[in-house]
């Protein structure tokens, strides 16, 4: 895997320098040469504007700009740099509702802490190998939330908002 991740530009974003050392490590161990490093979302965002980021790599909890809150901006502001930047978070927060909150802000991939080489890796590759689509669907937009395929779904629409009310079954 190392030679499809030698050219990536990775965005590691975390409040906490040790962290940071860590998962910097990982991506250098496994060939990643580029590696920019913020300290909260705000940062995050101005490094995006700096230069191009292929995916980026952000901690649940900082602040004054947490991980879900960059998330947000990343996906919905009008003047975000790249809507659909892959967002792999990390998070020591591993509540179901937590999970779900960072996957409603369009998060990509999720790794809980305390983080390891293959989890890291597995997501890394999760998003290269095999991106999901991306929706607009009411008041989301990100990859798309659904994980499972429904073997006996046989038809188009799949979504509330897809007027499924509205056809005759």
């Amino acid at each position: 895997m190392s030679a499809e991740l030698a050219n990536l530009r990775f965005l590691l974003v975390d409040d906490n320098h040790h962290m940071r050392a860590i998962v910097s490590a990982i991506l250098k161990g496994v060939g990643v040469k580029h590696v920019r490093e913020a300290m909260d979302g705000a940062e995050a965002l101005q490094a995006m504007r700096e230069g191009p980021v292929d995916i980026a790599i952000v901690d649940f909890k900082m602040t004054p700009l947490d991980g879900v809150q960059f998330t947000q901006l990343v996906r919905n502001s009008h003047d975000s740099v790249d809507p659909f930047l892959p967002i792999i978070m990390l998070t020591g927060f591993a509540e179901r509702h937590r999970v779900f909150e960072a996957r409603d802000a369009g998060v990509t991939e999720i790794v809980v802490k305390p983080v390891t080489a293959r989890s890291l890796l597995d997501r890394i590759n999760i998003v290269i190998f095999r991106p999901r689509p991306f929706i607009r669907s009411g008041d989301y937009f990100g990859p798309c939330r659904r994980r499972r395929d429904e073997p006996n779904y046989s038809g188009p629409l799949r979504r509330e908002s897809d007027g499924l009310g509205a056809l005759e079954i």
